[in-house]
């Protein structure tokens, strides 16, 4: 197995033993042998939830600060683990989830014909669609981009991606 996909027990061990690591393995949920970064995905909807009552100012401003801690906890943790960008820093999860579910925060785009909860697994799975398929210049961030950055950026395009789409799709049904 990559040195990227598993964690040996001196690893986990480097990773939770700083608030930087805990942060950047998504508070545990990238901890699963498999699936990390879609276990981190979905446990970004959780707080999501909450963020979604903030303002849309606030709610950039907060987007902002949780990718700069981001970057510092994914490098601190990708040093400690000996690993740029391994599977289980999924805080890129979260702030790519987070971006994507942008327009569903935009009353404008909400349709009256479908539950928001629909939408809310649209845009989850659009995330999770450019994330893996990493389409230009998703891949090329993520194989030129090192350390903290290197983890986040990539993740941070997909989720734009996935809002486009989803505005898109919002609109088109609207």
């Amino acid at each position: 197995m990559s040195a990227k996909k598993t964690l040996s027990a001196e690893q986990r061990h480097a990773l939770l033993a700083t608030p930087a690591g805990w942060l950047a393995c998504g508070f545990g949920s990238g901890l699963t042998p498999v699936a990390q970064g879609t276990f981190g995905s979905l446990a970004a909807l959780l707080p999501w939830l909450l963020l979604r009552q903030l303002s849309i100012p606030l709610y950039v401003l907060v987007l902002l600060v949780s990718f700069t801690i981001g970057v510092w906890a994914c490098d601190i943790a990708g040093r400690a683990l000996g690993v740029d960008d391994h599977r289980s820093l999924v805080w890129d999860e979260f702030i790519g989830q987070w971006i994507a579910l942008i327009p569903l925060l935009l009353p404008a785009l909400l349709p009256t014909r479908f539950s928001t909860w629909w939408w809310l697994l649209a845009g989850f799975l659009l995330f999770r669609l450019f994330d893996v398929w990493k389409p230009w210049p998703i891949r090329w961030l993520d194989r030129h981009l090192k350390g903290g950055m290197g983890v986040m950026v990539d993740d941070v395009v997909a989720g734009i991606f996935a809002a486009i789409v989803l505005a898109v799709g919002l609109l088109i049904l609207r």
